[in-house]
């Protein structure tokens, strides 16, 4: 695990000189990451340049190699693409063109190099590193450069980061750029017949619950021409008009023949005389701005980028910043980029299941919980098994995702689901139904709760409920939901002692806005509410443009809890956000308006302050507002906005309908195994400590936690866990905002070793 460094992080970088490129194709969060490395090379004491047109750039070098400034990184965060531009670079391939761009680092005192793009450009960037020696000295040779220039750069530090959407790049969770492009495919799902890559399309078949999804890395049986049309042909039986089939490029089939969707359009216009459409999304992919995922990935990693740079030593290895889980990673660079070969490997030698293996437990993962779900109608198997599934507390984006999960794996292992309406009320009440494979159709990309939910809790109703689940012979319950579902669980166990009906496995699923679910670093729902709060800011401050100088007060919600704050503040550049989490007084306040006032007073236009509804009972937006308003007279006007229940609607993002479907699927299937614990001489009795869990993301993986030991770690009064995660992310938004404070380093380089203690790139 990281330790705390010794030396002073804002002074580390003094004397060092860092430039930034990025190469390869374009990827939205490029921005983001290139902005994060100017500015926290800058606070260090860095001297930091931006390489234009990428290794061309460098090669070429001239006005390409410019020094960056605080201002010249402004307004770049919400930006698609690259500011500074990528090239392809053939001049760089050749080692003629790697002494020039060596010379070109040489004569303005660069030595450390960071580099954003695909395995191809980091694989440059190492091989530039490992001959860098030889290029001084051929330098020398040459006259180019002087032994001292050549002794004072002795040493070049590279560091990458993965920005791609096609998310290939083994050793990462996900790549800058790849959920911006799932976002652009979502939006356009209903017209989706092929996409670019294997981890876009397989999470877009998730995402959209499509039909069939044809990838590189697992080609179809030899009769898929056969089976396809069967499916489509029952699909329609049943009801259904619109098939979806994603395509991702090179797709091919057991022999080798490349599968292309006009292929597959006539296969079906001629064989079942369907009216059959092709779209072809290509660049549109690229497009756009990115998710708040990749802006606050992309700082995160560029924050860990210019560390790994200032702390390497001769004897380091080149690195690449990655992400585990919820946890950013450095991890040696070619030993990644490796394992991203032997997937092409194992490919071109039709080792198909190991390809799916090496891509990484995520991408198998998605591929499992694709397979399992894409079933037509469950198998006839009957477990005699009744599983019961509801929403509780306040709706948000995901839910019904997580509930159509639910319910088809449990029918898949012959249970019979149970829906549930309005919340504990319904469970209380009779509410109750059976619901089957095609009750769920269409859920995954709606928002709300189809099923009704209320934040009734149950110890106003336990005995009601205690006679429904004997009535409706209920032997294991879902709870979907925030911390209301948090504190139902755990009444009901408590309420164990009284009413034996309670002995049963019931797990809860964090679903909430607020993210404030002990237990769990995400709750479904967060994402969606946060890149509406993001694109929100996005538009407000567009509208200042072009305007005299204004600062925007935005109010966001998730009650006590600062997350959603904290992280739309990290996502849309904010100069401030409030949360309760971490108490302000009168004169932090002064300090923060004396802040902005500087800033405005130099170049910058536009300010944003986000405000946590309940961060703080007397100062509230308006007061906050006025504060502004009245200090920044002479230098700028003030202009308030309250997001409201905007937050909680809409379309759910890519990020919460797939963690809703695999947390959806991971709680039944260890309820199932928990009701085969638990069964004896006829019945179930549950009544253990862990056979009451929370199921919920801790750094990297998906864990079952009981609720009784979660008890401890709950605020009750403020509904929110005791520690939280995202809180040493706060001082990156402040040093991206200009603050001069000291930066907390116990969350960079989280598994830096994890090479060294398991021999193997993370997966």
């Amino acid at each position: 695990m990281a330790e705390t460094l010794a030396v002073d992080p804002s002074k580390m970088g003094k004397g060092r000189a860092i430039a930034v490129l990025t190469s390869g194709g374009d990827a939205q969060g490029m921005n983001a990451a290139v902005r994060a490395t100017v500015r926290v090379g800058l606070y260090t004491g860095a001297k930091v340049y931006f390489v234009h047109e990428g290794y061309q750039g460098l090669v070429d070098g001239g006005d390409n190699i410019r020094p960056a400034t605080w201002e010249s990184v402004s307004m770049m965060l919400q930006l698609g693409g690259t500011v500074i531009g990528s090239a392809r670079c053939q001049d760089f391939r050749a080692k003629e063109g790697r002494t020039k761009a060596a010379y070109n680092l040489v004569k303005l005192g660069i030595t450390n190099l960071c580099v954003i793009g695909g395995d191809g450009s980091l694989t440059g960037a190492n091989q530039f590193r490992t001959e860098w020696s030889q290029l001084l000295a051929d330098l020398v040779k040459a006259g180019k450069i002087s032994t001292s220039e050549a002794k004072q750069s002795s040493h070049l530090n590279i560091v990458g980061m993965v920005g791609s959407i096609d998310n290939d790049f083994c050793g990462t969770d996900m790549t800058i750029g790849t959920d911006s492009a799932l976002h652009r495919i979502i939006e356009i799902v209903d017209a989706i017949a092929t996409t670019a890559q294997s981890y876009l399309a397989l999470v877009t078949a998730l995402a959209c619950a499509a039909d069939w999804v044809f990838i590189p890395e697992m080609p179809p049986e030899e009769d898929w021409e056969d089976h396809l049309c069967r499916r489509l042909t029952q699909q329609r039986q049943l009801g259904n008009r619109l098939h979806i089939i994603i395509v991702a490029e090179g797709a091919c089939d057991l022999s080798g023949k490349p599968i292309s969707c006009e292929y597959i359009r006539q296969l079906i216009t001629k064989r079942l005389g369907f009216d059959t459409r092709t779209t072809i999304l290509g660049h549109v992919q690229r497009g756009g701005t990115p998710s708040a995922f990749d802006r606050i990935l992309a700082s995160r990693m560029g924050m860990q980028a210019v560390m790994a740079l200032l702390e390497a030593t001769p004897d380091t290895p080149a690195c690449v910043v990655t992400l585990s889980g919820n946890m950013a990673v450095r991890l040696p660079l070619m030993e990644c980029v490796q394992v991203t070969k032997d997937v092409t490997k194992a490919m071109s030698e039709r080792r198909f299941e190991d390809a799916v293996k090496l891509r990484g437990k995520s991408f198998e993962h998605n591929w499992n919980t694709y397979k399992m779900l894409s079933h037509i109608h469950p198998p006839d198997v009957k477990s005699n098994i009744n599983i019961a599934v509801l929403n509780v507390g306040a709706p948000c984006a995901g839910m019904n995702a997580a509930v159509r999960s639910v319910v088809r794996t449990g029918l898949l292992q012959g249970h019979q689901m149970l829906a549930v309406h309005d919340g504990f009320d319904g469970l209380a009440h009779g509410m109750i139904e059976p619901i089957g494979w095609t009750g769920v159709a269409g859920w995954i990309g709606k928002g709300g709760s189809l099923l009704g939910t209320k934040r009734a809790l149950p110890s106003e109703y336990m005995e009601e409920i205690s006679l429904s689940i004997t009535k409706f012979n209920i032997h294991g319950i879902v709870i979907i939901g925030g911390f209301e579902a948090f504190v139902g669980g755990l009444e009901m166990v408590q309420a164990r002692e009284t009413y034996e009906e309670l002995c049963i496995p019931l797990v809860v699923i964090p679903a909430t806005v607020s993210n404030n679910v002990p237990g769990s670093a995400f709750s479904i729902g967060c994402d969606t509410a946060l890149n509406t709060i993001t694109s929100s800011c996005d538009l407000i401050k567009q509208s200042a443009a072009g305007t005299k100088r204004r600062v925007f007060i935005v109010e966001t919600m998730g009650g006590y809890c600062g997350y959603l704050a904290t992280m739309a503040a990290l996502a849309s550049g904010a100069d401030n956000a409030y949360i309760f989490e971490e108490p302000f007084n009168i004169h932090d306040l002064k300090v923060n308006v004396e802040h902005l006032v500087e800033k405005m007073k130099t170049t910058v236009k536009r300010g944003l302050i986000l405000r946590n509804e309940k961060c703080n009972a007397n100062y509230t937006t308006d007061v906050l507002f006025n504060l502004y308003s009245e200090e920044g007279k002479g230098v700028f006007d003030c202009r308030k906005n309250i997001l409201g229940h905007m937050q909680q609607g809409g379309t759910p993002s890519p990020f919460d309908r797939n963690f809703a479907t695999k947390m959806g699927i991971k709680s039944v299937l260890w309820l199932t195994d928990k009701l085969k614990e638990c069964y004896r001489h006829g019945r179930i009795f549950a009544n253990s400590q862990d056979s009451a869990c929370v199921l919920g993301m801790r750094k990297r993986a998906l864990i079952f936690q009981p609720l009784a030991e979660l008890k401890e770690q709950a605020d009750f009064e403020h509904r929110i866990p005791k520690e939280q995660w995202w809180l040493k992310l706060r001082p990156i938004q402040k040093i991206l905002a200009k603050y001069d404070i000291a930066l907390d380093t116990s969350l960079m380089a989280e598994l830096e070793h994890v090479i060294k203690k398991t021999g193997q790139v993370p997966q």
